[in-house]
């Protein structure tokens, strides 16, 4: 009998709650700036819903799935597990090559999860309007999708780099009723006062972090909705990995190396918790995880970890997480969504306790990994996505050389469809490897505060 290539389960198998692994790692608390003292709900009520705020700040292990949240959700969940045997005929190997792929959202990647989730909570919460930042534009698509089944209003800033390499996901954002302008802007005290230190800026995540949370502080009925990195983020994602683990026991086969992805860290937490909820409970016995990142980027593989601003002007609660510096502007990578300076705390928390392992990659080896995958399972994958097939290409050519059949779990996080010219820049060998500047990170790592000392304990 033939083996299935494609696993799927019904939506009557879909997960009814969100992993919550915050107690598991023993999550280290958010601080004030100024006081040092961990941040409660008052102080995070007045840019977020009542409920995400609960989430935000939640020691619960499971988190209920409202039901309206989980109806939209059958539109394209449960989303599918693929055995990638294309891609083990190219490689000549003998492990097994599974993806799950989360390209069949509305809006193209893994971030529709939380953006359903959070603009029906902002909707219950009589939130009028939602701000929020995007890199290369996949989550701001996405909840310019979710904004539109709530009737909310969506005001995007789109990194400036990627605004120009991406034009149509800026379009597919205004198709859904959202308004997305380029950042840093003019719209903002933080944008004009980026521009007129460096007109020709770039932008990066932590700048257009920085504009939507003025925006939702000064504009009554608006608040800001984060597309990764916070607790509440990573915690709506891990339907990805429940499923998973459900899909691979379909397939009577237990993984040996699940691997991730890395900007900010909600994809890969998505997928990576589940996983390691398990591997915790027996005793550290289950799979290797990996988070790769770009190596312009290096937040997890160089950064240091400290408290740290979430954005560039200061706004936000001071975090802990490996950084870059909140200062740090990365080179104009084509994988706009990993040009962060930071990782999730509670990914930095399982880094510091060894129980993932990260990896760093050059924007030349991702692409030419992404067009061996196009090629052999027919699928562009999201320049960010190809990040983990490179990774994955990595472990299974190890395997073919020490002649092991390991099992190889990724995370497709999203298509490619508007990333074309990359590709393009890529096959007619026009793409350049970008490169860190050592001088600027350091510059951005010294200016990493050293906050007050918190008041209840802080994990060493």
């Amino acid at each position: 009998m033939r083996e299935p290539t494609k696993y799927l389960l019904s939506e009557a198998q879909m997960p009814t709650v969100w992993n919550n692994l915050a107690v598991e790692l023993d999550a280290s608390p958010h601080l004030h700036p100024g006081t040092g003292q961990p941040v409660g709900e008052a102080e995070l009520s007045g840019i977020f819903p009542r409920e995400i705020v609960r989430q935000e700040l939640s020691r619960e292990v499971d988190i209920p799935i409202p039901e309206e949240v989980r109806e939209i959700y059958t539109r394209w969940r449960p989303s599918p597990l693929v055995r990638a045997k294309g891609l083990e005929r190219a490689l000549q190997t003998p492990a097994r090559i599974f993806f799950k792929y989360e390209g069949v959202s509305p809006s193209g990647s893994h971030k529709a999860n939380t953006a359903v989730a959070q603009a029906y909570y902002n909707k219950q919460d009589g939130t009028r309007r939602l701000a929020t930042e995007t890199g290369a534009g996949q989550w701001g698509s996405s909840l310019a999708f979710a904004s539109a089944l709530f009737g909310l209003e969506l005001k995007v800033f789109m990194v400036r780099a990627s605004y120009g390499q991406k034009p149509y996901r800026r379009a597919l954002m205004h198709t859904y009723g959202g308004v997305c302008v380029p950042s840093p802007s003019t719209e903002t005290a933080a944008g004009r006062k980026i521009l007129a230190q460096d007109p020709d800026c770039p932008g990066s995540l932590g700048i257009a972090t920085s504009e939507a949370l003025e925006v939702a502080m000064k504009e009554p009925g608006t608040r800001y909705a984060a597309g990764s990195v916070l607790n509440h983020v990573l915690l709506h994602q891990t339907i990805i990995g429940q499923e998973a683990i459900l899909q691979l026991a379909m397939a009577d086969v237990e993984a040996d190396e699940v691997i991730g992805c890395v900007g900010g860290g909600s994809n890969f937490a998505g997928f990576a918790f589940p996983f390691l909820r398990q591997k915790l409970k027996r005793g550290g016995r289950g799979p290797r995880i990996v988070g790769v990142e770009p190596a312009a980027c290096p937040s997890m593989t160089r950064g240091r970890l400290a408290y740290d601003f979430g954005d560039t002007t200061g706004l936000t609660p001071l975090v802990r997480m490996h950084t870059l510096g909140h200062a740090f502007i990365p080179p104009s990578l084509h994988a706009g969504g990993l040009r962060y300076h930071g990782v999730a705390p509670l990914i930095s928390r399982a880094l510091e306790r060894g129980l993932v392992d990260a990896v760093a990659v050059p924007q030349i080896d991702c692409f030419e990994a992404g067009v061996m995958f196009a090629r052999s399972e027919g699928i562009v994958p999201a320049p960010e996505s190809t990040h983990a097939i490179a990774a994955t290409v990595a472990e299974a050519l190890r395997c073919r050389e020490a002649g092991e059949a390991r099992t190889i779990v990724f995370n497709l996080s999203g298509h490619g469809h508007f990333d074309m010219a990359s590709y393009e820049k890529y096959l007619q060998g026009e793409l350049e490897d970008a490169t860190l500047d050592e001088k600027a990170l350091a510059a951005s790592l010294a200016l990493v505060p050293q906050p007050h000392a918190p008041k209840v304990a802080v994990p060493a």
